[in-house]
């Protein structure tokens, strides 16, 4: 049989299977205020372009029944509030998690008016330069394999690593040490397997997409609650477990296997439960794929998240989350030499790490409606074993070792009071940091162990308020932080760190608005740098100062249709007190983008940067059967070194950002997204090649070069295709994804490894090559399966 007609054969099966077994679903959730969380009782939820909807009850619950499986605009009004839509809800008919909707006051002045929520919701202390991603955008988003990093890297101003190796997330130019993530209020400190200590990427992120309701980020204008931050904030909300039945999700993809659970907890006899639970685990096989093809390594992984909600009463909420990896990477003895695989398995590290965050937070809703405070406890651990061998088989002549062990505890209070037309907030940040490690640095001379324990505390306030029919919104916020280990770090003022935001609405429909802020942002130095210890034992980085950042944004955002926008924002970032290397003289905002360590080495703290660029998006929510996200930025990214005259572009300065992604839904539950994203020519720092012959495996670059050459533009395209089948409480979903689908060439760094002969032996006298890289330009496809149930 030809291959047109079997195709054309196993779509008919498929039509007449699926029509067989389709069944209804229903649609569940709740409606609260967004201010003071009191549900919503009497409040309309309906499907647009249909009959279907109904009114929740004295608990703000609803739910509608009998719809055929399909993805709807789901909206809700209530007197006195904004009407909300929800647009690209995907309903089916297993496991599909509560839709819930927080609704704001409208202060419209005649109730005949009915006034539409923006969709793309903006919050008073941030604008603009902030982007939410709903659940449904997240779980069919092309190329991204499940990968919440990758899935970030197609929002405006955010690019990764060069070939998508690694999930290293950049924004506007920045290092990628220079994002915070929270995980429903809780901050951790990685979303990645392999994480380079000091820094923040690597390989395969480690949350799971199950999990989340949404996920928001910040490229500026951050609230005076979060610290540490210059580039982005990245806030993940995990839904809560289902309160009336149990689910299971399971997924099993190109890489790895997930397992979702959830339901209620002492349920009894009550129609839903104050306490629920949702649990995952995911096992990678990716180190067995690689085994078998003959690759020279092995990445191996687990990781666990889980979340805990419960009602205390209703005033009073308890949550208890968290999220862990084991990770282990070795090498694999080669079958055949190939002087590509040799260098690699030459060069790479040997990395063990364990990571585990877990946090414990109480929600108190005064009973007047006036307000609210959160009461945090977390603690996060890092353990990394990091070494890099002469023979990384046998794991003998070791040069290069970091054991250590990263932990904080943390204790955050946030107040927030309604007076009138503002809303104060208020609160408290308690650290307790503990850092020990064994280094040995033979290409540095280095060698000590160290241990550092200290405390980091911070102040902050916010008032925000709406004025003038709620078309103008104010901010303004304030933050300090210190610390008892730097020299001056005990200096509040020192960190006084200001910020004002405002945004104006120009017309009636609200489809004009300008946008701007201004702030000082500032971070503690990595502990890799605080703790490191030269050979005389004392602590060579105690004087190094907070980083200081400082942001300056205006932005136009055009309301086209009640699902679509355009916006276009200009934005500058200057850089103070950056760490520099004192052994490689280069600033530090040029690392972390590789499997290493971040800081381990002396440094001072006279760095200076400077970013600044145009940033346009077009995005469509999902409506007649199709959703866009089209973003373009150019930026110029560069930073100093030991001169403060002389700028040199970092290691993010591609000065070009294109991604496009988009899906289309045809009927009977088919879907094909893509997604194309264009880096222009990014720089780096060429190989010293007679430093590196003399230390090799250690590859020593010389960063004075950096951005006398440049890789060649990247452009990848990525395409998925889904087909789901609704039974009776269970849905089936297969996709297939296709990576770099056009064959594109996707650049990389020259790469070096030892002369050898036609065996791999070594020649004599020793001599470096230049390897020339295998075509890296395949088409990857991989299939997934879903199941909900």
């Amino acid at each position: 049989m030809q291959p047109k007609y079997l195709l054309t054969l196993i779509g008919l099966i498929c039509l007449q299977f699926s029509y067989a077994f389709q069944s209804k679903a229903q649609l569940t959730g709740f409606v609260t205020d967004a201010k003071t969380g009191e549900s919503i009782p009497g409040a309309t939820v309906r499907l647009l372009d249909t009959q279907l909807g109904n009114i929740t009850d004295d608990k703000g619950f609803y739910t509608i029944e009998d719809i055929m499986p399909a993805t709807y605009s789901v909206q809700v009004s209530y007197v006195g509030y904004e009407t909300v839509i929800k647009y690209g809800i995907i309903i089916k008919t297993g496991g599909i998690p509560d839709v819930n909707f927080k609704l704001k006051e409208s202060i419209a002045e005649l109730d005949e008016v009915v006034v539409i929520a923006n969709p793309f919701e903006k919050i008073e202390e941030t604008p603009l330069s902030i982007q939410r991603l709903s659940r449904e955008e997240i779980a069919t988003y092309p190329g991204g394999n499940n990968d919440i990093a990758k899935v970030v890297q197609s929002l405006p101003g955010v690019g990764g690593s060069v070939g998508g190796f690694r999930n290293d997330v950049i924004i506007r130019g920045g290092a990628p040490n220079e994002n915070v993530y929270y995980l429903d209020g809780i901050e951790i400190p990685n979303i990645n397997h392999f994480a380079t200590q000091g820094s923040a990427g690597g390989p395969v992120g480690l949350l799971n997409v199950s999990f989340f309701e949404g996920v928001t980020l910040s490229t500026s204008a951050f609230g005076a609650q979060y610290d540490n931050v210059l580039s982005g904030v990245l806030q993940f909300d995990q839904r809560r477990g289902n309160a009336r039945d149990f689910k299971t999700n399971i997924r099993v993809g190109s890489s790895e296997t997930a397992l979702t659970l959830e339901g209620p907890l002492f349920k009894k006899e009550n129609e839903d439960s104050n306490t629920t639970f949702i649990v995952s685990v995911r096992r990678s096989y990716l180190q067995l794929i690689f085994q078998l093809i003959g690759l020279p390594i092995l990445p191996d992984y687990w990781d666990y998240q889980y979340k805990m909600t419960h009602k205390i009463d209703d005033y009073n909420e308890l949550l208890i989350t968290g999220v862990g990896s084991i990770d282990d990477f070795q090498v694999n003895e080669l079958d055949e030499f190939d002087e590509e695989q040799q260098a690699t398995q030459d060069q790479v590290p040997i990395i063990k790490q364990q990571t585990n965050t877990i946090g414990v937070s109480w929600k108190n809703r005064f009973k007047d409606g006036t307000g609210f405070m959160t009461t945090t406890l977390s603690n996060n651990r890092l353990e990394n074993d990091f070494r890099q061998f002469t023979d990384n088989i046998n794991q003998t002549g070791l040069f290069l070792q970091n054991v250590s062990v990263e932990s904080e505890t943390k204790l955050r209070y946030n107040y927030t009071k309604f007076l009138d037309e503002w809303t104060v907030s208020g609160g408290l940040s308690l650290q307790n940091v503990n850092y020990e490690n064994q280094t040995i640095d033979l290409v540095n001379n280095f060698q000590y162990d160290g241990d550092i324990n200290f405390f980091r505390y911070g102040l902050f306030g916010q008032a925000n308020k709406r004025l003038w029919d709620d078309r103008l919104s104010l901010s303004l916020g304030v933050r300090f932080d210190a610390n008892t280990f730097t020299n001056d770090g005990d200096n509040l003022l020192e960190t006084f760190s200001p910020r004002i935001s405002a945004a104006y609405t120009f017309d009636a429909q609200r489809k004009w608005s300008v946008n701007a802020s201004l702030g000082r942002y500032f971070k503690i130095p990595p502990y890799t740098i605080l703790g490191f210890t030269n050979n005389a034992g004392a602590f060579a980085n105690q004087n190094a100062e907070y980083i200081r950042s400082d942001h300056a944004v205006l932005g136009l955002e055009y309301l086209v249709t009640p699902s679509a926008r355009f916006t276009l924002e200009g934005f500058y970032k200057k850089y103070d007190n950056y760490p520099v290397s004192i052994t490689d003289s280069v600033s530090l905002a040029n690392l972390g983008g590789d499997f290493s360590v971040l800081g381990n080495e002396p440094i001072a703290s006279i760095g200076l940067g400077r970013t600044l660029g145009l940033e346009f998006l077009y995005q469509k929510k999902f409506t007649k059967n199709y959703y866009l996200i089209a973003a373009y930025t150019f930026y110029k990214s560069e930073f100093t070194a030991f001169d403060p005259d002389v700028f040199l572009p970092s290691s993010w300065d591609s000065r070009h950002l294109l991604s496009i992604t988009g899906g289309y839904q045809f009927g009977n539950n088919w879907e094909i997204s893509g997604r194309m994203r264009y880096l222009g020519r990014t720089p780096f720092a060429p190989v010293d090649r007679e430093a590196t012959l003399a230390n090799y495996p250690a590859i020593i670059r010389d960063f004075s070069q950096i951005g006398a050459q440049r890789l060649d533009t990247y452009n990848q395209v990525d395409l998925r295709i889904d087909k789901k089948w609704n039974y009776t409480n269970w849905t089936l979903n297969i996709f297939l994804e296709i990576q770099n689908v056009l064959g594109s060439n996707i650049p990389q760094e020259p790469e070096f490894g030892l002369a050898r002969d036609a065996d791999g032996m070594e020649l004599s006298p020793r001599g470096l090559i230049e390897i020339m890289g295998i075509d890296n330009s395949s088409v990857l496809p991989s299939i997934g399966v879903v199941i909900d149930f």
